[in-house]
């Protein structure tokens, strides 16, 4: 059955979806995806050890970014 709050639930959820891309909060599910798809034989960091890794990468390799 189609409701007239399904297309709305479809559009915010596509909307945060977009954010999570904008604001990189998807990083660590891509990282999973890469890492199944491109080395399927090893075992990805936690998630912890993730972000840890890529904040310390982003303050050694500064870009353009806001704050």
């Amino acid at each position: 059955m189609y409701t007239s709050t399904q297309p709305r639930r479809r559009r915010l959820g596509g909307f945060g979806q977009f954010f999570k891309g904008i604001l990189r909060a998807d990083a660590y599910e891509k990282y999973l995806e890469h890492m199944a798809n491109v080395h399927p034989d090893q075992a990805p960091v936690s998630e912890r050890e993730f972000w840890r890794e890529r904040y310390d990468w982003e303050d050694r390799n500064p870009q353009g970014r806001c704050c």
